[in-house]
């Protein structure tokens, strides 16, 4: 099997060589015509031309000095710790320090973050249980420059999808009512980005040359197309090159993505860790006139048999159609030997609409999915749920304790979608989300199932947002004489940012 797996591995680098021999010439093109206009700029009008007319023109900024207008904006709210230069502030600049790369950096260091509190219960044919669960999300941000920056992230209240809770009403057996702590002190977060032209701006001081990649490593949240194919906090490194031009496009954008560890494996529903496994990404995005297309090949390998190799990619596009906004997704997932329960061959269609009524700061949207045998993500995280979130509500992981899903987010022998509508209340904070969404499965051992859920937010405060979850809903029950399983529940959750 291994060397059946070597030689995988070897196509695979066959692959994306091939992948990227072909974008070469798409790059090196964009590139010598960007030096190429800056040679004819600087033969054609000359370095004093070019200064004097920037002086001189009736289109140049005015020198006077014009406060920025804050009459009837609310204060900044202020991190909860804030070093340096103001996040959002205003006034004069320190002027930093230079470092022996020429670069000049301009530390401030941020604390910020999020408290969730959730009372939550759900009832599935008479099979209940209530909670209280709690989450903390919290962020350090040592910015030095623009495009640089090192960030850590803890979760300190949760641990492997599991939440400090307490469970004070069940009548399942084996969930008592007791509390659970996940106190920790593991790091989520911990990574450094920026930029190699931005760091040694002397390699290009005129800003024509090759030298803006960027490039990040350390722990760091990964989320690709939106969320479908990648979402998971990942250990690796990347390298990305931006702001190219092949002919009839405005960008393109390009990355590479080595992760070695934290890989999140999904087996239906049930994402956990797999300590074998690293991941290669070749990840693209290109700017059309009328779309945004982006096309993604990720291989996941591991040591351990029971998971196995994973091949996964995804193309989609995104642009209104009249007055909708829309987004086209098409997926696939292939195991390199035989598939196991975290690598599966299948295929996702995926599709979104939504767009405002007229008149109306409203939000009408309806998405639709249809998956043909079993589609498995590169990697997911504990919490992150199933590749079927983005369809809605109804789908998407509560991130929070152990309430789930109204409707499973599990991407086998199933179509179905979401159709919701979102009421901003003029003039106010708040907003209402109805939705109803619905699976139907294509195969015998697929239940079919539908789900109504009403969602209130409102803030208030400068820090606090209120949302209150109202789900009910019908599961067909595969089990030979028995009947369709009612469930309903309800959420009240308290979020505090800082």
């Amino acid at each position: 099997m291994r060397e059946r797996t070597d030689t995988s591995r070897a196509a695979l680098a066959a692959w994306l060589l091939a992948i990227a021999l072909l974008l070469a010439p798409a790059i090196s093109t964009a590139q010598e015509h960007d030096s190429a206009e800056g040679e004819e700029h600087r033969e054609e009008y000359g370095e004093e031309h070019s200064e004097k007319h920037s002086n001189e023109h009736a289109s140049r900024l005015s020198d006077e000095v014009i406060p920025l207008q804050l009459e009837g904006f609310p204060q900044r709210p202020k991190p909860i710790v804030e070093l340096g230069e103001p996040f959002l502030g205003t006034g004069t600049l320190r002027p930093g320090f230079e470092l022996p790369t020429g670069a000049i950096w301009q530390p401030s260091l941020l604390v910020f973050g999020s408290l969730r509190t959730a009372v939550q219960s759900a009832e599935v044919d008479g099979a209940r249980r209530s909670e209280w669960a709690n989450r903390l999300d919290l962020f350090v941000n040592l910015q030095l420059s623009g495009s640089e920056r090192l960030v850590i992230g803890l979760r300190p209240l949760d641990r492997d999808g599991r939440f400090t809770s307490y469970t004070f009403d069940s009548n399942i057996a084996g969930i008592d009512e007791e509390f659970n702590s996940e106190l920790n002190g593991q790091i989520t977060s911990l990574f450094f980005e920026g930029d190699f032209g931005e760091i040694f701006p002397n390699l290009s001081r005129d800003d024509f040359r090759a030298t803006d990649i960027g490039f990040t490593v350390g722990r760091q949240p990964m989320l690709f197309q939106e969320g479908i194919l990648i979402d998971d906090a990942i250990d690796g490194m990347g390298f990305t090159r931006n702001t190219l031009q092949p002919k009839n496009t405005s960008n393109f954008r390009t990355t590479f993505f080595w992760g070695w560890n934290e890989v999140g494996r999904g087996s239906g529903g049930d994402n956990r860790e797999d300590d074998s496994a690293q991941l290669f990404a070749l990840l693209t995005s290109t700017d059309l006139r009328t779309s945004t297309i982006d096309a993604d090949l990720v291989y996941v390998s591991s040591d351990d048999p029971q998971r196995g190799d994973l091949i996964t990619a995804g193309v989609s596009a995104i642009q209104r159609i009249g007055k909708a906004n829309t987004s086209l997704r098409l997926l696939a997932s292939s195991a390199v030997d035989e598939e196991t329960a975290f690598a599966t061959d299948g295929v996702l269609l995926f599709t979104e609409a939504s767009w405002t009524p007229a008149s109306s700061l409203n939000f009408f949207y309806f998405n639709t999915f249809w998956a043909v045998d079993e589609f498995s993500s590169a990697a997911r995280g504990p919490a992150s749920g199933g590749p079927l979130g983005r369809a809605g509500i109804n789908f998407a992981a509560v991130g929070l304790g152990s309430f789930g899903a109204p409707l499973s987010s599990r991407a086998k022998d199933v179509a179905g979608g979401a159709v919701g509508y979102q009421w901003f209340f003029h003039n106010t904070r708040r907003q209402l989300i109805v939705e109803l969404g619905g699976r139907v499965g294509t195969e015998d051992d697929v239940a079919n199932a539908v789900a109504a859920t009403a969602r209130y937010q409102a803030a208030f405060g400068r820090r606090f947002v209120l949302v209150i979850d109202a789900i009910a809903g019908r599961r067909e029950s595969l089990r030979a004489g028995a009947g369709d399983q009612d469930f309903f529940g309800g959420r009240l959750e308290l979020v505090l940012k800082f």
